[in-house]
């Protein structure tokens, strides 16, 4: 009976975890296709502007006018194709900035677990300095130094991510390090190089992912809260930290300009963190 237990339990557990990976993996597609074909599938121009039409609620509100499905903003903009546009700006953001700052980050934490000495020695004190930077005063520092633009917000999210995952790249190596594998390994005359590619990373490469997931999510924010405050891109250009602070002056008029891309950015960065979680429970060898 305890084993039968067990045994539901545990299936219990995976199709959870499984429910819980194709939802937000069905969401970041869809969000994906929207933005990949938002030329196409946006009703409107975003940036078209019509004064007569401005604060025109949803399709399902009293005054609504066809073809402005979420309703429009105070200059007559559709909320709905900006949303489908601000969606190509937030997912490249965390597509490059969230790949570049995992290979950074992985491989210096990578070299620290596994060689020590004073490899670890070095890249722990490069990680200790730059931790004592206040993460948001230093992208807002950078931004200002550097100019707004997608390029500049993708090199402060680099700069400032990089030790999240070398510090935990690096105690998930020297954990790896210690195992038996690693040691029969050594034994049967392999390499140090050979040693860390071919044992230490596969089996560090769940945590990877997990945390590049996570940082992608954490990068769709720090774009929003960038955008929010206009250190982002052009005004003119939607983006969903744009439309938030627009919306933020207008709430009690158009609610619809604030809830709709403050949901949608949501669900993109709790998607981003539930992926990172399902990949783990599908992939992690020691879990399986």
């Amino acid at each position: 009976m305890l084993d039968a237990k067990g045994m539901d339990g545990r299936s219990l557990i995976r199709r959870r975890a499984g429910l819980r990976l194709w939802l937000s993996a069905g969401w970041l597609t869809l969000l994906c296709l929207a933005a990949l074909f938002a030329p196409w599938i946006a009703p409107k121009d975003p940036l078209a502007q019509d004064l007569f039409l401005g604060r025109m609620p949803p399709f399902w509100m009293a005054g609504s006018e066809p073809g402005y499905w979420l309703g429009t903003d105070s200059l007559g903009r559709d909320v709905l194709s900006r949303i489908i546009h601000g969606a190509r700006v937030a997912l490249t953001v965390a597509l490059v900035a969230g790949v570049i700052t995992c290979l950074i980050g992985a491989t210096l934490g990578l070299l620290a677990g596994f060689l020590r000495g004073w490899v670890d020695m070095v890249i722990s004190r490069l990680i200790d300095i730059w931790m004592a930077f206040p993460p948001v005063l230093f992208s807002i520092l950078l931004i200002a130094v550097l100019g707004p633009g997608l390029i500049s917000i993708i090199i402060a999210i680099v700069v400032i991510d990089w030790t999240r995952f070398a510090r935990v790249v690096r105690a998930e190596a020297m954990a790896q390090g210690a195992m038996d594998y690693v040691a029969s390994a050594r034994v049967a005359g392999r390499g140090r190089i050979g040693i860390m590619l071919r044992e230490i990373l596969p089996n560090v490469l769940p945590t990877i992912c997990v945390l590049l997931t996570l940082e992608m999510g954490i990068a769709v924010i720090v774009e929003a809260i960038l955008s929010f405050v206009n250190l982002s891109i052009s005004t003119d250009d939607p983006t969903w930290g744009g439309m938030i602070s627009e919306g933020r002056t207008a709430i009690h008029q158009a609610w619809w300009v604030l809830v709709f891309p403050l949901i949608t950015l949501f669900l993109t960065v709790l998607s981003f963190s539930q992926l990172g979680e399902g990949l783990k429970d599908r992939f992690d060898p020691v879990l399986r």
